[in-house]
């Protein structure tokens, strides 16, 4: 093996920070880019979240005034959580294109709501405690209380 000049070994390493630069910024720019929405089933609310899960717009449509507080809230909170699993999944691709399997992809991963991995194996959201409380009348709860030592 014939040994690299030094002029020669410094413009390769240069060539290379170049590219790294230059990849840098393309996936700084496509992360610019990523967001996600969701609607609520019915259409009513409507949220769109930036590439880190951040709430950057709501709009409710004047017809869900009648609608009773909790569904809305409850609504918002569905649609929000399906959005940024949609703002995650564009994160999580751009950053394999980047960095690959590796662990700053882990790393990345780690850092999306609810640990989000973007693989298929990530389980459905867990539902927010407005979904899971009971709404039942007292009258209804009491009769028929819920199992509480299952």
């Amino acid at each position: 093996m014939q040994p690299i000049e030094p002029d020669q070994w410094l413009a390769q390493y240069g060539a290379k920070i170049e590219q790294a630069k230059q990849q840098a910024e393309q996936a700084r720019d496509q992360l610019g880019g990523v967001g996600g929405s969701a609607s609520s089933p019915d259409g009513m609310i409507t949220v769109t979240v930036n590439a880190t899960g951040v709430l950057t717009d709501l709009r409710i449509k004047p017809e869900a005034r009648g609608m009773d507080p909790g569904q809305i809230a409850s609504e918002i909170l569905a649609a929000s959580s399906k959005a940024q699993r949609e703002a995650s999944g564009r994160v999580v691709q751009i950053m394999t294109d980047f960095v690959g399997e590796s662990p700053a992809l882990d790393f990345v991963k780690q850092q999306m709501p609810n640990g989000y991995a973007g693989d298929g194996t990530d389980e459905e959201e867990p539902k927010s405690e407005l979904e899971r409380k009971d709404t039942r009348p007292d009258d209804e709860y009491f009769t028929n209380p819920p199992d509480v030592m299952a």
